[in-house]
């Protein structure tokens, strides 16, 4: 839990490593955004290898619990397998990481367009619908030419993510600086 009052070398350290690591992601963030299938395939690569590692972990844990618990074998074997068939074909996990993209942001754009309806009245429910529209496009960009877009639309989306979470941590680094002197 936090220790109050909170200790001032804290915000030193996180100033410091912030600006650091805000860095590495803005040039991570670009990367992605002038090569898209690099960072696809880096993204894929990525999810595969801890789905195998979290296979491997839950086998474990099933052999040192209860070595006859059945489903624990069963999750463990098809996360090792999944992570396997992701690695060794690339296009398949790309393929099925960008469905899930889609899938997400079709949820997004449907409970965004609810809220802001239910928000109708209110200030702020323009922002919403906004939102909506947007998760929908992108949504739709993913199903038109899946399997295909995904093997560049899912780096893109990393590559944007990892730019404006550096620029963020960029930020909140120089107000944290400021804020300790």
């Amino acid at each position: 839990m936090w220790k109050y009052p909170i200790d001032e070398n804290l915000f030193d350290k996180f100033s410091k490593y912030s600006k650091i690591t805000g860095v590495i992601f803005i040039i991570l963030g670009i990367v992605g955004i002038i090569y898209p299938v690099f960072m696809t395939l880096a993204t894929v690569t990525f999810v595969a290898w801890l789905m195998m590692f979290g296979g491997f972990m839950a086998g474990y844990f099933t052999y040192i619990s209860d070595k006859s618990d059945v489903l624990g074998w069963l999750k463990s074997f098809v996360l090792i397998g999944i992570g396997a068939l992701m690695i060794f074909y690339p296009m398949t996990g790309i393929g099925t990481v960008g469905l899930l993209l889609a899938i997400y942001f079709f949820m997004d754009s449907f409970a965004s367009f609810s809220l802001a309806m239910n928000m109708r009245p209110a200030n702020g429910w323009i922002w919403w619908m906004i939102n909506a529209l947007f998760s929908m496009l992108i949504g739709i960009l993913f199903i038109a030419g899946w399997p295909f877009t995904s093997t560049y639309l899912i780096g893109l989306l990393v590559g944007f993510s990892l730019f404006f979470d550096g620029f963020a941590l960029l930020v909140t680094g120089s107000i944290f600086k400021k804020m300790n002197r």
